[in-house]
């Protein structure tokens, strides 16, 4: 590139010959001495090398020629400046190119304003002294002069002495295509005053290129450059060499922002994955951070919340996506396990207090200890008053004891943020590899989604929620892959993901083998279109719950699932007071269109069961309807049951259960609600006992009667016909299981019954 050709500036300043009036003895600027009137020289017309030439008299230390024109100076334009001289008289002095820099104040100081000197070894001997100038540190810029807008441009003749030397004309041309092969769409931030050392800040540097290439490509050559200022940059950037920068300060990329230009930026893609997730949430010119299908290694958790420091909470949409990250193995995914004293009272059902050495125990960990339930977290921790908030209640741990605290390592860690709300993954692969957790959610916020996205291999759980951040929570098209598939289920520990928010979707996810898939609290959720299977190679082998409801009026829909060597558990552990009280009891369920299979379990499996944490519950809202169940290698008796370790339900109280076109196979006892039910009366009897065992759901009682009709005649000891009806008396036998049909006189014949083990209110 050539200014004086594209810009058309001018350069060359005049030969001699046109006159000396322009020509300075001093520094160039206006009315300073000029070679036409008191400067030592004057105007050799015919010298034998140089034709016209001036002949200077150096006196003083140093003598001075300078063109008093401006020849400016621009950033990213470099000049060469040449001379040939010679002695002719009086001492031999050294010559030197030399200038005085300005901008439109005045003179600039603090620059270098002459190049190396060169001795003059003999007279007549022509000597080509040559500089160059320009605003960037690079390796052959002689005069580096970031800042200047023009600049006075000559010589110095060193010595004085009256040394005798003759100059020939001056010639400046721009020499820009040494440093650059095509500077016509690049501005490079050398060219405005970046030193790429590592150690000056570049950030103004970095900005002026910027602001100067007005649609060009800003090339960040080779070095290493300290920006200790956020860095805004508006243009496309190429990085072949490297920036560092403060944690807390930001380099925004509004061109091309992507995660493959900020691990070029920061050349360590860890770092660079930091930095582009702190730029994503600083402004607002893009929706979303692309990894452009990269591996991203991280050598430790990412605490998410620490690479925006200015942050706590984020509200508006964002996305992740399009890449893979895992971790390198070593000690800083080991989790931190802490056990310490402390006392819980249902009346603070989110509270632990007197914590011995509350300080000791890390946000985010999981809560074990006599009477707590599953994913049980640190949501908070007050160290000055020793208490610590928990995510859930816990629903028999009142007094004090003793409670372990552990804490996972994860890939990404939000716990650090107090809100986190509509921030999406989409396309991303969480390799855990058997080392690192995956995800850990903020503990409040809205809407986080998963979406086309892996979470392989969790080391102990694939995502965690520690308090609400999960409300809303969207997971579609996902898939759980477990490090523990080889494990039988008694052994395995993962647990797919937790929630304590209400209204999650999760749709069209396929899950392997892990403990359990999900702990699901609170209501609303909507589970559709997923395949979850938790079984193993052993015979007759535990199956646990794949999803588990830990809330009793949970307001949920499964439906349209595979679920496979697993089953629905749904239980109230959640609760500080467990018992009946006067919060709703389990209702509000429905399981409809759903594959349920087994195989290789032991008779005694069941695909449904509920499990009250305290006493006097009972079932009000539960829809089992149009569902599959079936079992490979061996029958299971039921697909239903009570687990009655802490409590029973109270069957006097079932209220809106149905169970209806299910279809069973390999069941020996279906269960149906209301259950229609052929009775036969060979003998004659004036009391019909009539069984509504095993169909009635978890074992009930056969509340209600709903209907009762004749099939045919019914004949009385003389076989005549009885025309008079029956009357019912539901929940006799000692099961309260049976309808007894009590009629005016002794007789015998067919009828259908519809029972019911609920009240349908």
């Amino acid at each position: 590139m050539n200014k004086a050709v594209t810009d058309g500036l001018a350069l060359m300043p005049p030969q001699f010959e046109d006159g000396l009036d322009v020509w300075s003895a001093g520094d160039g600027t206006p009315g300073s001495d000029t070679y036409a009137g008191s400067g030592p020289g004057a105007f050799v017309p015919a010298d034998q090398d140089f034709g016209g030439c001036l002949e200077i008299l150096a006196s003083a230390n140093p003598t001075k020629l300078r063109y008093m024109g401006r020849t400016p100076i621009l950033p990213g334009c470099y000049l060469e400046v040449r001379v040939r001289v010679k002695a002719v008289a009086g001492p031999l002095p050294a010559v030197r190119i030399a200038g005085w820099a300005a901008d439109q104040s005045g003179h600039v100081t603090g620059m270098t304003e002459a190049a190396t000197a060169v001795q003059l070894t003999g007279y007549g001997q022509v000597v080509e002294l040559r500089a160059i100038i320009g605003t960037g540190a690079r390796q052959g810029v002689d005069l580096v002069w970031q800042g200047a807008d023009y600049g006075h441009i000559g010589i110095d003749i060193l010595g004085g002495g009256g040394a005798a030397v003759r100059v020939d004309d001056l010639t400046i041309t721009d020499v820009t295509g040494y440093f650059l092969r095509d500077m016509m769409g690049v501005v490079d931030v050398r060219d405005y005053g970046a030193a790429g050392d590592g150690v000056t800040d570049d950030s103004a540097a970095f900005e002026a290129a910027d602001a100067d290439a007005n649609g060009r490509e800003v090339l960040v050559s080779a070095g290493e450059y300290y920006l200790a200022q956020d860095v805004t940059l508006d243009n496309q950037v190429h990085f072949v060499g490297t920036v560092t920068q403060p944690a807390d300060r930001h380099l925004i990329l509004r061109k091309n922002f992507d995660f493959v230009t900020y691990a070029d930026a920061f050349g360590d893609e860890e770092l660079a994955f930091k930095k582009a997730f702190q730029a994503l949430l600083s402004f607002s010119d893009y929706e979303s951070l692309d990894l452009n299908g990269r591996s991203i290694s991280l050598t430790s958790p990412v605490d998410m919340q620490a690479a925006v420091p200015d942050r706590t909470s984020f509200a508006i949409r964002r996305v992740i996506r399009n890449g893979q990250l895992e971790p390198v193995n070593g000690a800083a995914w080991d989790p931190q396990v802490v056990t310490s004293q402390a006392s819980y009272a249902p009346a603070a059902p989110l509270t632990l207090s007197n914590v011995l050495n509350a300080a000791a125990v890390p946000v985010g960990a999981l809560v074990t200890g006599t009477g707590v339930g599953r994913e049980v977290y640190v949501q908070a921790v007050d160290t000055v008053g020793q208490t610590i908030t928990l995510s859930q209640p816990l629903y028999d741990a009142e007094g004090t004891q003793i409670f372990t605290f552990t804490r996972f390592r994860y890939l990404l860690d939000f716990s650090g943020f107090d809100s986190l709300s509509k921030f999406s993954f989409e396309d991303v692969e969480f390799q855990c590899e058997g080392v690192a957790s995956g995800i850990m959610l903020a503990p409040g916020g809205l809407a986080f989604n998963l979406r086309d996205c892996f979470l392989t291999k969790p080391r102990d759980r694939g995502l965690t929620s520690i308090g609400t951040g999960c409300q809303g929570m969207l997971i579609d098209r996902c898939q759980f892959l477990s490090d523990e598939q080889a494990l039988p289920v008694s052994q395995r520990k993962t647990i797919g993901f937790n929630v304590n928010g209400n209204d999650i979707k999760i749709r069209d996810t396929r899950v392997v083998r892990f403990k359990h898939f999900c702990i699901l609290h609170g209501t609303g959720h909507l589970i559709t279109g997923n395949h979850w299977f938790h079984g193993d190679n052993e015979v007759n082998g535990v199956r646990l719950g794949g999803i588990v409801l830990t809330s009793a009026n949970c307001m949920s829909v499964i439906t349209g699932n595979y679920i496979d060597n697993n089953y629905i558990e749904w239980t109230n552990e959640h609760e500080a007071d467990p018992a009946l009280g006067a919060q709703y009891s389990f209702g509000g369920l429905t399981i409809t269109g759903n594959i349920f299979t087994a195989s290789d379990v032991a008779p005694y499996f069941n695909w449904i069961v509920v499990k009250p944490y305290g006493p006097d519950h009972y079932i009000h809202g539960l829809s089992v309807v149009s569902n599959v169940f079936r079992t490979l290698n061996g029958n299971v008796v039921r697909i239903e049951k009570v687990d009655t370790s802490f409590a029973d339900l109270n069957y006097t109280r079932m209220r809106n259960l149905t169970f209806a076109a299910n279809t069973f196979n390999a069941v020996d006892e279906p269960a149906i609600n209301p259950v229609t039910l052929d009775h036969t009366q060979a003998s004659n009897a004036q009391t019909w006992v009539i069984s509504a065992a095993p169909y009635l759901p978890f074992g009930g009682r056969a509340r209600v009667v709903e209907a009762v009709a004749p099939q045919g005649k019914i004949s009385d000891a003389s076989n005549a016909a009885v025309y008079a009806a029956p009357y019912a008396k539901a929940a006799e036998g000692l099961a309260k299981d049976e309808v007894h049909l009590v009629w005016p006189t002794a007789c015998r014949g067919n009828v259908r019954v519809v029972a019911r083990v609920d009240q349908p209110l």
